[in-house]
């Protein structure tokens, strides 16, 4: 099985991205696994009434993508996800692409902790999920 780059390999001002267009399914599949159906997400009819004028894809599953990208490209393989925080600047809509980018902007080679921006943006560069990392990557 193929791991993810050690705390060695990582060079700060590395970077990944992933990129995803989120669909009503994928809303729809968010609620049921995590059981919100808060109806600015599920809710026309509440949702146009709402400061969006309309439904709303779950913040956090546009923050998940961060998750995949840590998870899968960098570290990747074998990384633990130690803590996250997280500033949600815009909405996600249906239909964007959300692009989640990680970046290394620090390591603690003796601690084996690795600090990574994170930040998701929309198809048009608007920065809409900005946040910061903290990962132990996984061993040699």
């Amino acid at each position: 099985m193929e791991r993810g780059s050690t705390i060695k390999e990582l060079e700060v001002g590395q970077q990944a991205s992933f990129s995803k267009t989120i669909t009503e399914a994928d809303v729809v599949n968010y609620a049921g696994t995590t059981g919100d159906f808060n109806p600015a997400h599920v809710n026309e009819e509440f949702a146009k009434d709402t400061m969006f004028k309309g439904r709303i894809a779950h913040g956090m599953l546009g923050a998940g993508l961060i998750s995949a990208v840590l998870g899968t490209k960098l570290p990747g393989p074998g990384a633990i996800y130690i803590s996250q925080d997280l500033s949600f600047r815009a909405p996600v809509n249906f239909g964007d692409t959300v692009t989640a980018t990680v970046e290394v902007v620090d390591k603690n080679e003796e601690k084996n902790r690795v600090v990574m921006k994170t930040v998701c943006t929309n198809q048009d560069d608007k920065e809409i999920i900005v946040g910061e990392a903290v990962l132990m990557p996984p061993k040699e």
